[in-house]
């Protein structure tokens, strides 16, 4: 602990940065070395990243990640497929994933593109992956409405607007809850000309990122208050419910809709919706989500995925030729 406070905080930062990305020494070891817990390590990283100090580029060899690439677009006829290296750490993984989203919009975003941004921790993490880029001016539309809780970082309206602000371009707020208790009271936000005109526009968009949920009791959705971990488990359990598109909208193994308690709602973008937009991009980094991103690529909404090896690989064993 000594050391750790005979030196600055970004001095601190560099010397961990470089043990583990240069010198290749473990968390735990590190950990040992400047007397502080694998936790703060893991943290201290990400925040090196976040400050510049660290700019990762995920490499791999080409042979390696083209034919997993190539095998996934025969099997469910998408246009990409983006796939990173494994991680143990949850949070490097997520990282590694967004990363590669990250770099796409860089080098495929054009001036006055409009992109529909969903909701989640890693369509989040697409936006803080986001360094230096070329300015843009396109439109970020929220594709889901909002909620008010800690983590509003992950909020779509929050998103957009870090988009914006990284590529200096401008951001549209849907001005609507994301969650309402019934589908009556839906319908009558629906019908609002404020909200209605947004989601028109988020409707012609040319790009739209959005996350995939598992089936989990403590998913982001429960955590939120919309769903109950008792109406998930029935719908997983009963109704043969393998994940979700965007947080809500709920398909089977086959990608088709499953008609649950739990629709109608939620005022965003449905999957219908997606299939009408040229290029929808869903990241997956959990390594609980194979089957998810399975039934999400069969709905036939999603064009491209980001994805890690493991879930790559998992997913052909499981998907015949």
């Amino acid at each position: 602990m000594k050391k750790e406070k005979s030196i600055s905080e970004y001095e601190l930062l560099t010397e961990i940065a470089i043990d583990y990305y240069q010198n290749e020494i473990t968390q735990e070891e590190i950990a040992n070395k400047f007397g502080i817990s694998r936790i703060k390590v893991g943290r201290l990283l990400k925040t090196a990243r976040e400050a510049g100090i660290v700019e990762i580029s995920v490499r791999y060899h080409p042979v390696f990640s083209t034919e997993l690439e190539k095998q996934l677009i025969d099997r469910f006829d998408i246009k990409r497929a983006f796939i990173a290296l494994d991680y143990d750490d949850e949070d490097e993984q997520r990282a590694q994933v967004s990363l590669l989203i990250a770099n796409y919009l860089s080098n495929t975003l054009k001036d006055n593109m409009t992109v529909a941004v969903g909701q989640g921790r890693n369509v989040a993490e697409v936006a803080k992956q986001l360094n230096n880029v070329v300015e843009r001016k396109c439109r970020f539309i929220s594709g889901i409405g909002g909620t008010h809780r800690p983590d509003d970082d992950i909020n779509a309206d929050h998103i957009s607007r870090l988009l914006a602000k990284r590529f200096n371009g401008f951001s549209e707020t849907l001005y609507a809850p994301a969650y309402v208790e019934n589908n009556e009271t839906r319908e009558i936000f629906m019908r609002n000309s404020t909200i209605k005109e947004t989601l028109d526009r988020a409707r012609r968009a040319d790009i739209a990122i959005v996350g995939i949920g598992d089936m989990s009791e403590n998913s982001y959705m429960v955590q939120l208050g919309w769903f109950t971990p008792q109406e998930i488990t029935y719908a997983r359990l009963n109704l043969g419910v393998i994940g979700d598109i965007a947080g809500y909208d709920f398909f089977n193994a086959n990608g088709q809709n499953v008609d649950t308690v739990m629709n109608n709602r939620v005022i965003g973008l449905s999957v219908e919706e997606l299939k009408n937009i040229p290029c929808v991009i869903a990241v997956a980094s959990e390594k609980t989500k194979a089957l998810s991103i399975i039934g999400a690529l069969k709905t036939g909404a999603i064009d491209m995925i980001a994805t890690s090896a493991s879930n790559v690989k998992t997913i052909l064993s499981l998907v015949p030729k």
